[in-house]
């Protein structure tokens, strides 16, 4: 039994390294990644510039505890309200359709137009399954240089750090947290921003699909 305890013991001083340093290194990404894109970022439409393009981050309609999801309906009514008041002249709706059950940018794009935003000003696109997607592909397979994003906050300001380190161009708006923000929302928010960091320095992760160009306000609507 004597000869156990030396081993119990340096398991639970690695076991304490170990999630010493996961916490840090979880308390540094998110600090970066708030402090990197804070200037980037807007809630006042007043002072939002004016972009071609705002792209539209997707989520399901409804949430897990039944109804709209507060997120998907904020957001929706922020790319209306950009649209509208001509911070943007067209809407790229980015998010996934992994199956024929479940088509993120469709079923925006049908809210929207029963919104009244035209169908010639949004564009769609399939292939947005996670944030980094989204805003690579924006870059890559739409040609855009510059764009306005649009989700909550904290989902911005991750945005704005993987556009930032792949030399893009964006600012986001912010859609507002509703009461949509609970602990698995913000658990969840706060480990992929330690995943965003890793793609972004030591991965080098790009889009799971790129796909031939489209010219927005050129090739006809997706």
């Amino acid at each position: 039994m004597g000869a156990l305890k030396p081993t119990f013991s340096m398991l639970a001083k690695t076991a304490v390294l170990f999630t010493a340093i996961l916490s840090a290194l979880i308390v540094i990404c998110n600090l970066v990644i708030t402090i990197s894109t804070d200037d980037a970022l807007y809630s006042n439409i007043k002072s939002l510039p004016h972009n071609e393009v705002g792209v539209l981050l997707g989520t399901s309609k409804y949430s897990r505890q039944g109804g709209v999801n507060d997120h998907y309906r904020l957001r929706l009514n922020a790319a209306l309200t950009l649209y509208q008041a001509g911070k943007i002249d067209y809407i790229l709706i980015s998010g996934d359709n992994a199956t024929r059950y479940y088509d993120e940018p469709s079923t925006i794009r049908r809210d929207l137009l029963k919104l009244g935003v035209p169908p010639e000003r949004i564009y769609r696109d399939y292939a947005g399954f996670r944030t980094l997607d989204s805003v690579l592909r924006a870059h890559h397979v739409f040609d855009l240089e510059n764009f306005t994003i649009i989700s909550q906050a904290p989902h911005n300001q991750r945005a704005l750090y993987i556009a930032r380190n792949h030399d893009i161009d964006a600012i986001a708006f912010n859609a507002g947290e509703g009461e949509a923000s609970d602990l698995t929302n913000k658990t969840r928010e706060i480990l992929a921003r330690v995943l965003a960091v890793m793609e972004v320095h030591l991965l080098n992760t790009g889009p799971k699909f790129l796909g031939p160009p489209i010219e927005i306000g050129v090739t006809p609507p997706t």
